[in-house]
Formats: structure tokens, sequence, C-alpha cells
């Protein structure tokens, strides 16, 4: 048979079948059929039996655990990760290894745990660091009576190395510091001796070694953010990341070494995040978006709250407590958001313009020529709508009532049509007609919800590629780096210079600083 196509298709109503003779029905049945065989196993395709992305994959239908599993942003499926005792492994073998039935009527406790197992070999540096400079750390005062005169020890009782940017004018030279650890007499007679700095505690269940922020660690802050922003911004896998250092650096850092970086990064930003929280609840605007996430393959969302100069990701289920956890009671600004129904409890909303056009074109290229008419007028009338506010000014107001009568009115007289579409289009309009018209009533309002979406942008390519994350703590971390990011590039603050002070902050154990309001350029 020739291809149906969208005339033919448009050609054939009830009244048609009924008009046709019994071998020409059972012809045209037949090439209906064959069109429905057809596109259902078009529809039955996805990443398992197809060449399709796993991208293209439905949110709902994804598995339980997916292929790569590394933590806060993955990368390639063969990505090695390093266990907390610092053997590597495969994370593709570790997916694809499946236990026999023999290993699976064992008992848990007898199955072979994650990690470096008893008697394994070690990995250590073949060369040993040489250090270029020598950093000093004295006690300032006496830990007994905090007496600031102290007589210091001639030589120091610790050290370790530090390997870190040396921020040349240009180009890129990590340097390796080593930093000496001395004591102190003071005159009360007490010895008090200097420590590297020790700050916040990371645990996560069944792990072997829970992440800190301290001092006394190989990689130093600007490095570590350095690592980050490869990782998040550029959407580098750790093995990448491994071999652009030694390419490119003349530096061995171990994917678990890198990976705990990135952690330590995003970790350190989370009370940036708790102050920026406080600070949207004060915006006059606030955008809101949501999009689907996965964290070790089950599915969640990443939420996005952004107004002019502050945006705070999160990561957690669809439910209203979570957006509870972006915009709570004290917020009384306006929420610009689309259509979903946890947004519909606050009386100052925008219902997004560019949801409804693209919902509109859809139904302009419908079979139904009925909603293929009313989706090509609708599509017409909306762009209209935001041109006219677009082009007024307050020596031309803006004439919009007339397009807000005819919108109103052709869903109303739509809105029990037999097409399912139109129908569930007309009646969305209506029962949001308050928020999809607020901008014209508030004109300082915009149209859509474009800036939560690009804002989101990034991390939607970036769940193409990694999958999303592992654990709650990655996630966390993944969410509070992209908040602190977007945030200074909206105050137009160099991100990669704060967050490289808020590690180096967290690791002594000091109170972070907040994000300042605005710079005049960026580095």
């Amino acid at each position: 048979m020739s291809r149906l196509s969208k005339d033919d298709l448009s050609q054939m109503s009830r009244e048609y079948f009924q008009s046709l003779p019994q071998e020409r029905l059972l012809e045209v049945t037949a090439n209906l059929h064959e069109l429905a065989v057809e596109q259902w196993e078009r529809l039955e395709q996805n990443s398992s039996n197809s060449s399709r992305p796993p991208s293209s994959d439905p949110p709902y239908d994804k598995p339980e655990i997916i292929p790569s599993e590394e933590e806060g942003k993955g990368g390639d499926l063969d990505l090695p990760v390093e266990t907390g005792d610092g053997q590597e492994e495969s994370e593709l073998a570790q997916s694809s290894r499946q236990s026999s039935p023999e290993e699976d009527s064992q008992p848990s406790a007898t199955k072979r745990s994650a990690g470096k197992q008893p008697g394994a070999q070690g990995h250590w540096r073949s060369t040993p660091l040489q250090a270029t400079t020598i950093i000093p750390h004295h006690p300032e005062t006496c830990a007994a009576c905090n007496a600031p005169s102290l007589v210091s020890d001639s030589k120091p009782y610790m050290g370790y190395y530090v390997l870190d940017l040396t921020q040349p004018v240009s180009g890129l030279e990590i340097g390796c510091q080593l930093h000496h650890y001395y004591g102190g007499r003071c005159s009360c007679g007490h010895h008090t001796k200097a420590a590297p700095g020790r700050g916040y505690i990371s645990s996560v269940e069944g792990r072997k070694r829970n992440l800190e922020l301290k001092e006394q660690v190989l990689v130093g802050p600007w490095l570590t953010t350095f690592i980050a922003s490869l990782s998040v911004r550029y959407r580098m896998s750790r093995l990448k990341i491994h071999e652009f250092l030694m390419d490119w650096a003349n530096t061995a850092l171990s994917v678990g070494t890198i990976d705990r970086c990135i952690r330590e990064a995003g970790i350190a930003c989370v009370p940036v995040v708790e102050t920026l929280i406080d600070e949207l609840q004060t915006a006059e605007i606030l955008h809101l978006d949501e999009t689907p996430w996965y964290e070790k393959g089950k599915l969640r969302w990443l939420w996005v709250a952004i107004s002019t100069t502050t945006a705070v990701f999160h990561i957690g289920s669809r439910k209203h407590d979570e957006l509870l956890f972006l915009v709570t009671s004290a917020f009384v600004g306006w929420l610009v958001s689309d259509g979903y129904g946890a947004y519909r409890d606050y009386q100052k909303r925008q219902r997004c313009l560019a949801h409804l056009i693209r919902k509109a074109i859809a139904l302009s290229g419908a079979v139904n020529a009925e909603a293929r008419a009313l989706g090509s007028w609708l599509l017409k009338e909306l762009r209209g709508l935001i041109h006219t506010m677009a082009s007024a000014s307050e020596e031309t107001p803006p004439t919009t009532h007339p397009i807000l009568a005819r919108i109103y009115l052709a869903c109303t007289l739509h809105k029990d049509a037999e097409h399912a579409k139109l129908k569930a289009l007309a009646r969305e309009i209506l029962n949001d007609w308050e928020a999809v018209i607020a901008f014209v009533q508030h004109p300082q309002l915009p149209p859509t919800n474009n800036e939560a979406e690009r804002a989101l942008r990034h991390a939607v390519i970036a769940r193409r590629i990694s999958y999303g994350t592992r654990t709650t703590e990655g996630s966390l971390a993944y969410s509070s780096l992209l908040s602190v990011i977007e945030t200074c590039r909206l105050r137009k603050v160099n991100p990669w210079s704060y967050i490289a002070e808020v590690i180096t902050q967290g690791r002594k154990g000091l109170p972070v600083s907040s994000i300042p309001q605005l710079q005049e350029s960026i580095c």
C-alpha cells in the first residue's frame, strides 16, 4: 500500500466509512491496521531495542538502576571510580556484573563487600612530590591562657603536601606546597601546637570514609574549584578530567580524588545556598520550573527558582513540599511558572504563555480539521497578545480587550469539543484564566518562563551525559554548585574565585562569606 498521509487521514470520518461498500471498507481497514501496527512498533522503541539514545526514553519508564553510578555528576559508562580504600574498578563492570543463582541464595553477609578487599595490593605514587614552596604555620595564641606571645619551636612536628593552582598571568600551572606545622611555648609553661583546620563532616550511611572538609588534603582550594568547574560547568566526566590534568598539567590525580574534590566543593557551598533561599523570599518576581532528574536510577526532579539576582537549584520529589523548600510563606511577590498544579496555590501568579503556544502549535498540526483550525487561530492570537503588550508605551497604551474576549469565547465554545487535546487546552486556559492574563493587568510581569528554562538548560544536557547523581549527598553537592555558579553570574561575580574562598573557609571551620550583590565586571 502507499503510505497514508496526513491529508488522507483528515478525509476519513465515520460518514466516510459508512458510505463505503464492504469490499472497499475491508481494504481501507487493512491499510489503517498496517499503519497502526507501524506506529505502535515505533512507540515501543527505546534505547534498549533500537538505536535511540537513552535520553529519549520517557522519564517515568527508567529502570531502578542505571549503568552509570558516578556520584555528583557522572560521565562515561565505563568510568573507573576509586573505592573508599583506594582500589579502582570499572563502573561498567560493576553495573554489568550479575550474580549467579548460587550467590543469590547465599546470605547477604557472605557476599563480597564494596571497596578494596583484604589483602589486595595497594597503589602509590611512583614519583615522590617535590615542593616548590614551604608554608609555615605557627600557633597564634596560647591554648591555655590565650596569650599572643609564644616562643616557636625550631622544627615542625608535622607536615603535608598540597597541589594547587599557582594562578600565573597566563596558562595553567599546578605547584606543590609543603605545609609545616610548629609548636610554641608560652610564658605560662603551656606548649601549644598549630594544627590544620577541620570543618563540616558529610555522612552517608554505609560509606567507609565520610567526606570531611579539612585543610590536610592533597588538593588545594583553587585546584579543587578548577576540577569542580570542569565537571559541573563544562560537563566533563571524572575520567576525562583525569586525562586532562595528566596531559596539560602533568599532574596525576586518581579518579576517586577528583570525585572527592567535586563533592567537597558542592558540600562547602551548602551554607551559601541556605542564605540564597532567604534572599529569594524578598524577590518581586520569581521564576520557577522543574525537569526530570535521576538519583541512582530513581526518578527525581530538579527544581530551579530564579530572580534577577539569585538562583537556587534543588533536587527532590515533585510533591508540593519540595516547592515549599524554595518558596516559603514569607514570599509575597509574583510567581512565573508553567501549569503544574503545585503552583496554583499562589494567588499572584503569571502563567507561562510559551507552554500554551507550544500546545497550540501541536494542535495546528493535528489531523482533525476543527482542532487544526483552532490551533492555528489560537497560536496567532497568543502571539498577537504578547506583541501588543511588548509594543505598548505610555503614549500608546495596549488594546488587548478584543484579543482577550476572542480567546475566552473560543475556549468557552470548545471546552466540550470531541477532540481530546482541543478540549484539554480550552479547559486549561479557562481554569487558569487569571494567571494567563496577569501580565496584561501588570505590565511588569514577563509573559513567559524563559528565565527558569534557560537556567535548567545546562543541567538537562548534563543529565543526558551523566544519567543523574548517585546519592543524596551527590544531588545536594551538584545542586549547590549550580546555585552558586548561576547566582554569581547573575550578580557579575567571578564564581570560581568565590567558590575557592568558600572552600578555604569551610576547611578551616569558619563561617562562609555571602556572595557580593553586584560587581562591575567579571574575570
